[in-house]
């Protein structure tokens, strides 16, 4: 059976970093992270983890990113630390995201994990956007920073934090972004 809905839904996808609520009823949100569970996972690892952040709890995430960031060697400028405060005030439904690590097992290697990892979350951004839903994935504020993965229960020495995605209701119509042709990176192979 072909879909070309289904298609026409991927060709069309784009990021919406401005976002509102409502976020997902629950019920919404769990289409989208059955979803996640369809990637494609060598050794059936399923080495994604997510962690739901609603509420009051988003101003403290925001709170937490900023205070590592700003004592870090590279600080936002205080114009980035208000439009960071604006925009995730915002937000009504973080999803941290993350790919552990587990070392007993040393047949599939860390690299097969993060990309099952991604496709994970690119499954639930599918869903999310076919359910009406504008979903962000961002790698900003202090993702990169140890302390701040730590705190978000993801330790450094088991897991790689992969930034998290801003998901609700688009603010404004989410653009049609001009995609490059497919044919810029597609050649046939001969065998010669």
């Amino acid at each position: 059976m072909k879909n070309l809905e289904a298609v026409e839904l991927l060709i069309n996808r784009n990021s919406m970093k401005m976002v509102v609520a409502p976020a997902p009823s629950d019920e919404e949100l769990a289409l989208a992270l059955q979803a996640a569970v369809a990637a494609p996972d060598h050794g059936n690892l399923t080495p994604w983890r997510f962690k739901l952040i609603r509420g009051e709890n988003i101003q403290k995430f925001a709170d937490l990113g900023i205070t590592i960031r700003q004592r870090s060697d590279n600080p936002f400028p205080e114009e980035k630390v208000a439009a960071s405060r604006q925009w995730l005030s915002e937000v009504p439904l973080i999803i941290a995201v993350a790919c552990h690590i587990d070392y007993s097992n040393t047949k599939i290697p860390e690299s097969e994990r993060m990309l099952s990892a991604g496709c994970a979350v690119m499954n639930m951004m599918n869903a999310l956007n076919a359910l009406g839903y504008g979903t962000f994935w961002s790698t900003g504020i202090a993702t990169y920073d140890d302390e701040f993965q730590a705190a978000l229960g993801f330790d450094s020495l088991d897991y790689r934090f992969m930034g998290f995605l801003a998901v609700g209701t688009p603010k404004v119509a989410i653009p049609k972004k001009e995609r490059k042709s497919y044919t810029v990176f597609v050649e046939e192979w001969t065998g010669e």
